[in-house]
Formats: structure tokens, C-alpha cells, sequence
């Protein structure tokens, strides 16, 4: 057949075709009377994000001839999910940075390590024994590069060294009270704090990073008793209680900081710094003085900065592996009262607030409090009174705005819609929950024993 011709055959046999089809979409579209009308699905509301996996971790002594009880507790619910046996009176606990495992000790020598997790059971605890007559009194977990866990046992003038799972790796000689060791992981070195005797200076004993010697020691002031460095590995901070004044170390250069090496360059501390954290949002150092014991102690908000990367065009000796003092660093900003006795301090991770737990007794019915103190103002925005009559902390809810108990250690952590702060006390059996958007008690959660420290998994 011809081309033209086989094309119009091809034409006339789809015109029936076309036409059926044609009147099926038609009928489809107006039959019956009724028009197509798109399907729209719903979409059901979001609601607000799910706040992270972390946990408070708390640790408590229900009697001297009992076994001590860990607790972890959920921090979106406030719920208990697990209590196993430690153990007996523990007297100190810590997480590694990754917040996963945790060690506890106690003053006989007994060490725990555990896996943070809802399921802990008592059989999941590993219990080591360290040596006989140390006392060890803190705990820290660094990697240097290896992960160990420090612990300082004054009264064999040693730190132990411990593998993650609680076995000895090598103990350190460290003379005249070892009492806390400080440092970061990734820093070239940590630095173990000796108390001196008799109300000498003390000093700070180098741990090398990689086989953890110890170098020439490095004085500080008098009865140095603890110490925070800088995530960034540069600058080791160490609190003098007995010479009120911050001992600055230059990591890097392994000594004194030149242009500082005793804080405060401008304004004054309070009495017998005890405790300390930082806020790097603001470059900032915040030490809790405890004072006299009788009048308020205090809160000092210090500078820090240290030359940026932006200034090494223009400042040759602004080394980022080395970096020295910006303008301001030892300035204390502001020195803020808080209350009597206060012996432990928490920083929200946005710079925005501390949190400072008091345990002397400020008036009638106000038994100890927590101070929270703004950051950027240097001013008390709140104080939570605390209660320990036995009538009044018998339930969770029996006296629902106060704090339980005599504070004795807190921890805050920032959260959506709030961040939560946890207070443990030495002569109550329930950890306060305090929201951090409002600093007023959120709920208060039966520990069955004392409390002795809670930690939490995640700033």
C-alpha cells in the first residue's frame, strides 16, 4: 500500500477510539450532576520536638550498713526508670565526657563502673578494689589520648590510674595531699592538685598525655582544692581556698601564665573559693566562694578571653595552638552575694545563668536555698528556699516550692521548653527538680537514701 494511504487508514481507525474516550471523561466529569473536586489529605499537628535522650544520675546511702543505691532518672519525665545496688556509702560519683559510663567511689577503696542505661541492673555493676588505706576522695575521666580514670588517694600520696572497666593501669606517685585531678580530653597533659601541708602553698604535678609521667610540679596558693580547664585544652584554672585567689596554667607552655598567672588582675573574689565552672559562650570563669561560713559567700564572674583567630593578622602573637590573654582576661566582672554556705555552682551552657547551692541556714524555716544568678547582669534574679523539718519533706510534694534538704550538690542542664537543675542533699532522701524557665520546683523524687552527688549525661 502507498504511505500516504496506510497513514489515512491508521487516522480513520482511532477516531471510533477517540471518541469513546472522550465521552468517558465527560460523563466522568459531569454525570449525575455532581463535579470533580480534588482530595485533599489532612495533615495532622505537630507537636513540640522530643527532648534528647539524657538522664540525671544520682547517688544515694540509705543507711552506713546498707548498700548505696544509683538512681536514673529521666530527664524529659521526671521519672525513675532504674535503682540499682552500689556500693555502701558511696561518697563520690562521675561520668565520662561522653556521659555512658560511670564510676563511683567510696572512703574504704571500693570502686563501681557502670553503663548509663534505663535497664541498669545491680549484676550489670563491676566492683574493683583499689589500694588499701588510699581514701580516695574525687574521680576524673580523661583521654590522654587512652581514656583513664583518675583518682587522687591522699592519704598514700598517689593517684591511681584506672582503665574505664575499674582495672589498675599504674598508680602515680603524687606527694602532700593529692586531692582532684583536672583536665580535658585531647589536652596535652592533666594536672593533679596537692593541698600542701600546714598551710603552705600547694602545686600542680603535670600528667603527660600518652604514658602519664609526671613533671616538675607547678606552684599555686594556699590549700588549692579544685580545678576546671578549658574545653579547648589551653588554660587550667585552680582555686586557692586558702589564698582566695585562681591559680592561672598555661597547658600548652606547661607553667604560669606569663601575663596572668594569679587571677583576679582587676576587682576582688570572696573568701575560700571552693568551686568552679565555666561558661565559653561568654569566655567566662565562674568561681563560688564560700566565705565565712556565718555571712553570705559569693559568686565571682571572671573574664577569660583569649585572642581569636580573627586577630592573628594583625597580633603575630596570637598563635591559635598557643594563643595569649585578649583585653579583660583575669577581670573579675562582678562579685554577687549569695548564700550562707554555699558549696557547689552549675552553669547553664548558654551563659545565661548559675545555679548555686547554699547549705547554711539563712533564717527561721529557710534551712539552705539555691541562689540563681544571672549572667549577664551579675545580679540574684531568684532564691529557692530549702526546708529539712521532717514533717514538711515527707512526701513529693508535701512542701511543692522548696528545695528538700540542706543543698548540698546540683547540676543544671540547658532543655526545650526548659532545662532542668537537680539538687541532692546529705540529710534528705529526695533530689529537687527545679525548670529552669520559671526557677521555680518542678517535682521533687524519692532517691531511698541520702543524697549524696547527681550528675547529668549531657550539659
Amino acid at each position: 500500500m502507498h504511505p500516504e494511504a496506510a497513514r489515512r487508514a491508521i487516522h480513520i481507525a482511532r477516531k471510533p477510539l477517540l471518541s469513546g474516550s472522550l465521552l468517558a471523561v465527560s460523563l466522568l466529569l459531569f454525570g449525575c450532576g455532581a463535579q470533580y473536586r480534588p482530595v485533599v489529605s489532612a495533615i495532622n499537628p505537630v507537636g513540640p520536638a522530643s527532648q534528647p535522650t539524657k538522664y540525671a544520675v544520682a547517688i544515694s546511702s540509705p543507711s552506713p550498713t546498707s548498700p548505696g543505691l544509683l538512681t536514673i532518672v529521666d530527664f524529659s519525665g521526671d521519672s525513675v526508670l532504674t535503682t540499682p545496688q552500689i556500693l555502701s556509702n558511696p561518697s563520690y560519683l562521675a561520668l565520662n565526657p561522653g556521659g555512658g559510663t560511670g564510676f563511683v567511689i567510696n572512703s574504704a577503696g571500693s570502686f563501681n563502673t557502670f553503663g548509663v542505661s534505663s535497664r541498669l541492673i545491680s549484676s550489670n555493676i563491676l566492683q574493683n578494689t583499689l589500694t588499701a588505706g588510699g581514701s580516695p576522695v574525687s574521680i576524673t575521666d580523661i583521654s590522654l589520648p587512652t581514656e583513664t580514670v583518675f583518682v587522687p588517694e591522699p592519704d598514700l600520696s598517689q593517684v591511681s590510674a584506672l582503665s574505664p572497666s575499674g582495672s589498675l593501669q599504674q598508680n602515680i606517685g603524687i606527694a602532700d595531699n593529692p586531692v582532684y585531678v583536672v583536665g580535658t580530653s585531647g589536652a596535652l597533659r592533666a594536672y593533679a592538685i596537692s593541698e600542701g601541708n600546714g598551710g603552705n602553698n600547694g602545686y600542680v604535678s603535670p600528667i603527660e598525655s600518652g604514658n602519664l609521667a609526671v613533671t616538675t610540679p607547678i606552684n599555686v596558693g594556699v590549700n588549692p582544692v579544685y580545678g576546671v580547664m578549658t574545653p579547648d585544652g589551653k588554660r587550667a584554672y585552680i582555686l586557692n581556698n586558702g589564698s582566695g585567689t585562681v591559680s592561672v596554667i598555661n597547658v600548652v607552655n606547661n607553667g604560669p601564665d606569663v601575663a596572668m598567672p594569679t587571677i583576679p588582675a582587676t576587682g576582688t573574689l570572696g573568701l575560700h573559693p571552693v568551686w568552679a565552672d565555666l561558661a565559653p559562650t561568654n569566655s567566662e570563669l565562674i568561681v563560688l566562694n564560700a566565705g565565712d561560713g556565718v555571712t553570705p559567700g559569693s559568686l565571682s564572674i571572671i573574664s577569660i578571653p583569649l585572642c581569636s583567630a580573627a586577630a592573628q593578622p594583625t597580633n603575630p602573637n596570637c598563635n591559635a595552638a598557643n594563643p595569649v590573654d585578649a583585653t579583660g582576661f583575669g577581670d573579675v566582672l562582678a562579685t554577687v552575694p549569695v548564700g550562707i554556705n554555699p558549696t557547689m555552682v552549675s552553669v547553664l551552657q548558654d551563659g545565661t545563668k548559675a545555679y548555686v547551692a547554699n547549705a547554711g541556714n539563712a533564717s527561721a524555716g529557710i534551712e539552705g536555698s539555691v541562689s540563681v544568678v544571672n549572667l549577664i547582669s551579675g545580679k540574684v534574679v531568684a532564691t529557692i528556699p530549702a526546708i529539712s523539718a521532717g514533717p514538711a519533706t515527707v512526701g513529693v510534694n508535701t512542701t511543692p516550692g522548696e528545695v528538700y534538704g540542706h543543698p548540698g550538690t546540683i547540676v543544671a542542664t540547658t532543655g526545650t521548653p526548659t532545662g532542668k537543675v537537680y539538687v541532692t542533699s546529705p540529710d534528705n532522701r529526695y533530689m529537687t527538680v527545679i525548670e529552669t524557665d520559671t526557677d521555680t520546683v518542678d517535682t521533687h523524687i524519692n532517691l531511698q537514701g541520702n543524697g549524696i552527688r547527681v550528675v547529668i549525661t549531657s550539659p
